[in-house]
């Protein structure tokens, strides 16, 4: 009887799958169900509910809600800010993930502490350090003054909160891709006469590009939905220093409501579209990996 029970499980591992779990319909069901509607009262029905509000009196006020001059200087401020903080991101993801994974120096493990910083601290805190450095009675805010040059309740502040909070995406998705990758193909490509930047751009990049690709869509993301520390920098000076979020509020605490979630389903859009670009890289990623996909 015993070998009854073993034999198909060793068949099934000389094949090279693992056992199959066998379980009751009804608790598939179940499992099904639960998560469906978990997604459903979580996911799906905030969502119609902004779409639902924004065009609760048509297009026309949703229209001219995404067209008002301080929609658009919002959704322009969001824009450049994450144009800007993306691309930095990227810069120092790649730096520091090509250090951490492919060197060993000293502070390396403080190194990697300070990039998990962000993930620990809240962005509200965040924002009310860059508070205490280059506000007007901050550590540095005489001297800018002195200057003429204004950090906080101006742009500067606001990429410099965005940047805090968004550095860690980049460089966390391609640290442990590069620890697997190991060093051996750049070793190869400097033996055979190519130069630091030639085994770069030839050698490790083409092999993290999906990695890569997945943390500029995380950092995009939460560069242009930041609310926490952006607020807290901002001043909320309308048409000035507010983001999309930071719009959104203004104008739900005005109670003009369909504004409020015009724009809202606005963010929501880019949403949906981060998520279906996330979904593509990660099925680009498992089919270019040799036995997935």
């Amino acid at each position: 009887m015993a070998h009854v029970l073993i034999l198909p499980i060793a068949a099934r591992s000389r094949a090279g799958q693992p056992p199959a779990l066998v379980e009751p319909r009804w608790l598939k069901g179940l499992l099904v169900a639960v998560t469906f509607g978990f997604l459903g009262l979580f996911l799906f029905v905030p969502l119609l509910a902004v779409f639902t509000e924004a065009l609760r009196k048509g297009i026309g006020p949703y229209a001219l809600s995404l067209v008002d001059p301080a929609a658009l200087a919002a959704i322009n401020l969001t824009l450049v800010t994450a144009a800007i903080a993306v691309p930095a991101n990227v810069v120092f993801g790649l730096a520091a993930a090509w250090a951490i994974a492919k060197f060993e120096f000293a502070g390396k493990s403080l190194l990697v502490t300070l990039i998990d910083l962000p993930f620990a601290v809240s962005p509200v805190i965040s924002g009310l350090i860059f508070v205490l450095l280059f506000g007007l009675q901050g550590w540095l805010g005489p001297w800018l003054g002195e200057h003429g040059l204004r950090v906080i309740f101006a742009v500067p502040g606001i990429v410099l909160a965005t940047l805090f909070v968004t550095f860690p995406f980049v460089a966390r998705e391609l640290i442990p891709l590069m620890q697997e990758q190991g060093t051996e193909e750049e070793q190869a490509a400097l033996v055979l006469g190519a130069s630091g930047w030639q085994t770069f751009w030839r050698v490790t990049l083409p092999n993290v590009k999906w990695g890569l690709l997945y943390g500029v869509i995380l950092c995009n993301a939460r560069a242009m939905g930041e609310f926490g520390a952006v607020s807290v920098v901002s001043g909320h000076i309308r048409g000035q220093t507010n983001t999309m979020p930071l719009h959104v509020e203004i104008l739900y605490n005005e109670y003009s409501f369909v504004g409020a979630f015009a724009v809202a389903s606005l963010l929501a859009i880019l949403a949906l579209v981060t998520l279906a670009l996330k979904t593509l890289v990660e099925w680009k990623s498992g089919r270019a990996r040799p036995g997935l996909g």
